[in-house]
């Protein structure tokens, strides 16, 4: 039960103490099943269903309680439909009753709302025998005011039956009101305003016939009232027809067409009013089903003219007794001829026609109108008969169709088939292309004049031979030979359909229809886009279609868009017309970017020793969106062929300056730039030492030349088209730069520095372990000469240091450029304080004090700062 409506009595626990007077009073005391609620429900052995959604709540006089104040006082039963949903029911049960007589239970009522609105429904219920619920006796519905009204229900039990009514109050949608009952009376006499129904007896009938109840009632003005005829488990059924007995008594006919063993069910007549309700007691509706045999008749001899059966009708399905057997036969070609009554398990069946089909049935009978069953299984079989006379006639051929060809043959009379019941065959073969062939024979019906073979291959030769047989022989005729005539084509093959793509255009090629169904007169195309890579593509045209001849297998379709799948559909045709469309998807490639025009315009805007900046415009796609911008910067070399700019062959291997250096590629991309960095012209400076994609951007070499390539890449699946331009040409710088040194001149040079360095630190001990040893060797007069000597050698080293210098300066002058882009980005240069390099300068041989030192072939002079 749920909550709000357990709630409820503790909400109406304080009910008003002011007594209401009780309608019925006259009545004096209740009899056993009446309730006044004073002392509740159970105090009558009224008991809450445990099946319903809620109940109802006891509303005591003695208790104050919270009610609207224009509600009735005293004791009653009541429901709060605000508490709960719509369709919700509470069911308040009476003690089951069982007298063998007539009783009229009569009660108080009342459905009200403040509004006016529609409280719910209050329903009568009357369960028999602790059956299933039927459908209400008794309802009424709406606001009734705040007044009690009256109402008394007539019901007849008669023994050994019980029944309990049922109170039960239905929430509307309305959710706002109370439904209250209150005086329930249990009278043993019948009731002044509701009829009362005589005993209602059983009805059998057989399945398929029509059953009809009949209701005779007691009161005076019933027969104005509502009627109809209710199931325990199922629909109730309408009154077919009223009749007045008497001034005080009438009748109520209700039927049940065709009834079947499903509308076997409990019945009972009910009557209502404003001011009541009658109901009677349940009577049975006893279906019969009439009996069919299950097995078939046995088939005990045969002859030309008879056949003798055995009935084999013991074993049966449906409802005895049977009282009557029948054999009923016929011709398997006819209808119906006649029916024999049998009182033997055996019969044979006289004057029948040779070679002759039958089919016989047994019936069976029971008693009752429709009391016949079903025929039981057939027993078909045939006469004997003798062989055909002869063959028939040469077919005549009536019509020829693409697929049929119909046939006209003479009357086959009993004269010539010597049989009644004979087959007429027709039998055909053919053969096509592809080592195809086919033959097979059909029955006809051979009372027909004339017959048609169907699912022939069009315009194809047919041979045709008709045959006649019976159980005791055959005859054929002559063979004919006829064309059937042409049909619409069968599907282009789909394997044979291919096309070849390109950026504007599609080569679209094709086989004929393996089946062609006769001459093709040509070929027709419709074609549309359905998709495309680059969203400015319109898709949503109408198909366009083109023709070609009879003897045409490919067509070229032309000015498509790239980058665009096109949907074709091809069909044949014949004199007949078109034959079912082949389907087939092929996307136009993709074509490259268009970039802007540069020729004859340099895109740079600035320029310096070791970067450029250039002007980058977006490029416009065609058949797929830009996918990616690439910087491209290619070293100058005085022997190689310049490349011109606009040119097609574009730069498709991404190479970084790394992998440039490495393997001696002639260029490197500088960066990589996603579409979205460049929506509209911007600069970019080449040689900005930044990284853009992955792609290092290092400084140019002074003195060395570049172009400088600008390109758009497209790419799709594994599609990818790339256009490129050359934007601006960096030259040579003529002198050498002032600010940032050439980092691999710079890396020889110290290099050569700290080798040379280290050849004359040597070169000088070695002279002063000379020396020392010639001072100690030698008297100091012969010091003077020594130093004289020396010093000559010394000259000639001068000489030669000068020499070396001269020669090395030429060599570089040769190949002023120090740096190439093959050089590793990371490299530093060692500055004046780094402690591996000697703080050291090169300077020309003066007067001035030098250290000389010796590398290899060279000197050099050092000046030590």
């Amino acid at each position: 039960m749920d909550t709000a409506a357990a709630a409820l009595p503790a909400f109406v626990a304080l009910l008003f103490l002011s007594p209401w007077p009780l309608l019925g009073s006259a009545h004096g005391q209740f009899s056993a099943g009446g309730c006044t609620f004073d002392d509740g429900p159970g105090a009558c052995d009224y008991h809450q269903d445990l099946y319903d959604d809620f109940e109802w709540v006891h509303v005591s006089a003695q208790e104050p309680h919270y009610l609207p104040p224009e509600m009735p006082q005293g004791s009653y039963m009541i429901v709060d439909s605000s508490d709960h949903d719509p369709g919700e029911k509470a069911r308040l049960q009476l003690p089951t009753m069982k007298e063998n007589d007539t009783h009229c239970i009569d009660f108080s009522y009342l459905l009200y709302s403040q509004k006016g609105l529609n409280p719910g429904t209050l329903n009568i219920l009357v369960r028999v025998n602790k059956g299933p619920l039927a459908n209400p006796i008794w309802n009424v519905t709406g606001f009734t005011g705040r007044d009690w009204l009256r109402a008394e229900l007539a019901v007849s039990t008669f023994w050994p039956n019980e029944y309990q009514v049922i109170f039960e109050a239905e929430v509307s949608g309305g959710r706002s009101g109370y439904i209250a009952i209150d005086d329930i009376q249990v009278l043993s006499y019948p009731c002044d305003k509701s009829p009362h129904f005589l005993r209602l007896g059983d009805v059998e009938v057989n399945a398929g016939q029509n059953a009809t109840f009949q209701c005779i009632a007691t009161g005076r003005d019933a027969v104005h009232n509502k009627l109809w005829l209710q199931r325990r488990n199922g629909e109730d059924i309408p009154v077919a027809q009223t009749k007045n007995i008497n001034h005080r008594r009438f009748a109520a006919s209700f039927r049940l067409q065709e009834v079947t063993k499903t509308d076997q069910d409990l019945y009972r007549c009910v009557t209502q009013s404003e001011r009541g309700s009658g109901v009677s007691n349940f009577a049975q509706l006893i279906v019969r089903e009439p009996p069919r045999p299950i097995a078939p008749p046995q088939l005990l001899g045969v002859g030309p003219t008879y056949l003798l059966i055995q009935l084999n009708a013991n074993s049966i399905i449906g409802d005895g007794p049977i009282i009557l057997k029948e054999v009923e036969y016929r011709m398997t070609s006819g209808s119906w001829t006649e029916t024999h009554a049998v009182n033997a398990p055996t019969y044979k069946l006289w004057h029948l026609d040779p070679d002759t089909e039958y089919e016989i049935r047994v019936l069976l009978t029971r008693p009752g109108e429709g009391g016949t069953g079903l025929p039981g299984p057939p027993l078909i079989t045939r006469t004997k008969c003798a062989e055909p006379m002869r063959t028939p006639k040469t077919l005549k051929i009536a019509e020829i169709q693409a697929r049929r060809i119909a046939v006209d043959w003479e009357s086959l009379g009993y004269n010539i088939t010597r049989c009644h019941t004979f087959n007429v065959t027709i039998c055909y073969h053919y053969f096509r292309g592809h080592n195809e062939s086919k033959a097979d024979c059909l029955d006809m019906d051979p009372k027909a004049p004339q017959h048609v073979v169907n699912h022939l291959p069009p315009y194809t030769n047919v041979s045709l031979k008709m045959i006649l047989t019976n159980p005791e022989g055959r005859k054929e005729s002559e063979e004919t030979i006829i064309q059937t005539d042409e049909d619409v084509p069968g599907p282009v093959p789909v394997k044979s359909l291919q096309g070849t793509s390109f950026e504007n255009k599609i080569f679209l090629n094709w086989k004929e229809p393996l089946d062609p169904n006769g001459i093709i007169t040509q070929y027709e195309i419709s074609y549309s886009s359905i998709r495309s890579f680059d969203p400015a593509v319109p898709v949503a045209g109408p198909p366009q279609t083109v023709s070609n001849l009879w003897n045409s297998t490919h067509h070229v379709f032309m000015h498509l868009h790239p980058g665009t799948t096109y949907q074709f559909f091809i069909r044949a045709s014949t004199v007949k017309g078109f034959g079912p469309a082949t389907a087939i998807n092929v996307t136009t490639n993709i074509s490259a970017p268009t970039l802007p025009d540069y020729e004859g315009v340099d895109a740079s805007l600035n320029e310096t020793a070791t970067t450029i900046t250039v002007l980058l415009r977006p490029a416009q796609a065609k058949g797929a969106p830009i996918s990616a911008y690439q910087i491209v910067v290619e070293e100058l070399h005085p022997h190689r062929t310049k490349r011109e700019a606009g040119a097609m062959e574009c730069y498709q291997v991404p190479v970084t300056y790394q992998n440039a250096m490495s393997g001696g590629a002639p260029y490197y991309f500088a960066a990589e730039l996603p579409p979205g960095n460049l929506p509209e012209p911007a600069p970019f400076t080449v040689g900005d030492n930044r990284t853009y994609q992955g792609f290092w951007n290092p400084p140019l070499a002074p003195r060395k030349g570049y172009n400088i390539y600008f390109q758009a890449m497209s790419s799709v699946e594994k599609e990818t088209k790339t256009q490129c331009v050359r934007i601006a040409t960096k030259a040579a710088a003529t002198e050498e730069p002032e600010v940032i040194p050439d980092p691999a001149k710079q890396t020889d040079r110290v290099v050569k520095i700290a080798g040379i360095s280290a050849g004359i630190l040597v070169f000088i001990l070695l002279l002063l372990v000379v020396i020392l040893i010639v001072k100690k060797s030698k008297l100091a007069k012969k010091r003077k000469d020594a130093m004289g000597n020396t010093r000559q050698e010394m000259t000639h080293m001068v000489n030669a240091m000068d020499r070396s210098y001269a020669d090395q300066s030429t060599l570089h002058a040769e190949d002023p450029l120090s740096i190439t882009f093959m050089d590793q980005h990371n490299f530093s240069p060692r500055l004046p304080n780094d402690p591996l390099v000697p703080t050291a300068v090169l300077v020309p041989i003066t007067g001035r004090k030098n250290v000389y030192h010796g590398d290899n072939n060279s000197f050099f002079a050092i000046s030590y700062l």
